[in-house]
């Protein structure tokens, strides 16, 4: 195992497979053919052809957009198409997440194939044995990859939402950090990736955070997302992402991102170069 494998595992697509979802000629999305098939019952609402799928012209606002589409959405999850509703929109653009031009709940957004926007932070510690990092265990009770290992604090970026008021919000409720703690998170960038999955396509944006923490500080779950957290030293950390299948899949991609920009992983490591830009996709 390695850690180019780690990245290519969360870059396993075919694009080739899909249509591409259009709003005013702007690609959004990716949808497969027989979830389009069925979008066919809204012709108010969604343009089926053989090469894509297009948002309906006469829906000219963010309001009406969001809210046709949510029409949609709802009768699917009825029909036992879409799985569930969670309450949280994304926003679907087809740049950055301040050029919306809808809002799609977020358990829709790999069916229709939107890019989605997350924020993941590292919480570490120095101590004098050396570098640590604060891992947590997603709950078994969690829809997506229950049980698995986590950053301190990770969660998706809803629309309408200010990049700061959404960190403190989820490091409040993930990990008991206060207010004044997490506003000393510092933005290390951001990585992105493309995977297939058996709802459709994720090609997601994880904003990326560094926090460090005072020695004996302590996380605690406040939402019953994460079971436990573990302090452990980087090096252990490094070698679970490279040898286990222990971390949900695209944390991995952020625990690289880490050990690159840390010197844990160093320009002599033969595959170097492809680790930097592949987690940028």
């Amino acid at each position: 195992m390695s850690y180019l494998e780690r990245i290519q595992a969360c870059n396993r697509h075919d694009l080739s497979k899909f249509l591409p979802f259009r709003v005013e000629g702007l690609s959004v999305g990716w949808i497969r053919p027989p979830f389009a098939e069925r979008l066919m019952r809204w012709p108010e609402i969604f343009c089926v052809s053989e090469k894509a799928v297009d948002l309906a012209p006469g829906l000219r606002s963010v309001k009406a957009r969001s809210l046709a589409v949510q029409t949609v959405i709802h009768a699917l999850i009825e029909e036992g198409i879409i799985d569930r509703w969670q309450g949280e929109e994304y926003p679907v653009a087809a740049g950055g997440r301040s050029d919306a031009l809808f809002a799609m709940d977020r358990a829709s957004a790999s069916y229709f194939g939107i890019r989605a926007f997350g924020q993941h932070m590292n919480g570490y510690v120095r101590e004098e044995e050396g570098l640590k990092m604060w891992i947590g265990r997603r709950a078994m009770s969690r829809a997506h990859e229950p049980g698995k290992l986590d950053q301190l604090v990770a969660g998706g970026l809803p629309h309408g939402m200010s990049f700061h008021d959404n960190l403190v919000k989820e490091c409040r409720e993930e990990a008991g950090i206060s207010a004044e703690l997490a506003s000393q998170a510092v933005p290390v960038g951001a990585i992105s990736y493309c995977a297939e999955t058996n709802k459709g396509v994720k090609p997601d944006v994880l904003y990326c955070y560094d926090l460090e923490l005072p020695a004996d500080f302590v996380p605690r779950p406040h939402d019953g997302e994460t079971a436990e957290f573990y302090l452990w030293p980087i090096e252990q950390v490094a070698e679970i992402v490279r040898e286990t299948e222990e971390f949900k899949l695209n944390c991995n991609l952020v625990i690289i991102d880490f050990l690159i920009r840390w010197g844990h992983i160093t320009p002599e490591q033969p595959d170097y170069l492809d680790l930097v830009t592949g987690l940028h996709q």
